[in-house]
């Protein structure tokens, strides 16, 4: 009787373990922590691009106190904490969006599964094609995130290197070759937050349940 009574707890928690695992409580809820992933990822991107305006400010601001020969520690000490700061945001920018393609990959799979489980087969065939074609462009989109995180590695390097570049243009008085360099920086910026914003429209879709603008 005992081990009836075992077998019997046996299956009954093996059947809800099951049932728990098949939940289609699954998918709201992978859904909404997709959407809180989104969301922190659009506030350090906020930040980080708020970080590098400052740091490019500061990093005008040194070329003109150089030019002027005031406070030339002081400018230079101010604008490496500006863009060491600029690093660590874009660090954890890149953070954010490993855990946002993670849990995105988390979403399509459960919507996956809980389509594969519809009886009505063109439903689950119509289904089926959306979700792939939407992850196809969602994971297109995720690469030319990838990139333009590593467009801000670049410009972090770059920035980092001009200040180098001033350093030894204060021993020799010649600024000649700084002003391209800053503009080609200054330049860049817009065009890399434009492709992280991207990022955010699309994933925001996603959650939306806006499936159809992803095709």
């Amino acid at each position: 009787m005992k081990k009836i009574f075992a077998t019997l707890v046996i299956l009954t928690f093996l059947v809800s373990s099951c049932w728990k695992n098949k939940s289609p409580e699954d998918l709201p809820r992978l859904k909404e922590a997709f959407k809180k992933q989104v969301e922190t990822f659009e506030k350090d991107k906020v930040s980080t691009n708020e970080n590098v305006t400052k740091s490019l400010e500061s990093l005008s601001g040194l070329k003109a106190a150089l030019e002027d020969s005031k406070n030339e520690d002081k400018e230079f000490a101010k604008v490496y904490g500006n863009w060491e700061k600029v690093d660590k945001k874009v660090k954890d920018l890149n953070k954010e969006y490993e855990d946002l393609k993670s849990r995105a990959e988390g979403l399509f799979t459960a919507m996956e599964e809980q389509t594969n489980s519809l009886s009505d087969a063109k439903s689950k065939a119509d289904l089926s094609k959306a979700i792939q074609s939407a992850r196809t462009k969602y994971n297109a989109t995720l690469a030319n995130t990838a990139k333009a995180i590593g467009k801000l590695r670049v410009l972090h390097t770059d920035a980092v290197d001009i200040v180098k570049a001033l350093e030894v243009a204060v021993a020799l008085n010649s600024f000649d070759n700084i002003n391209a360099q800053l503009e080609s920086i200054e330049g860049r910026v817009d065009g890399i937050m434009q492709e992280l914003n991207v990022a955010v429209e699309e994933s925001k879709k996603l959650y939306d349940q806006r499936i159809d603008e992803l095709n």
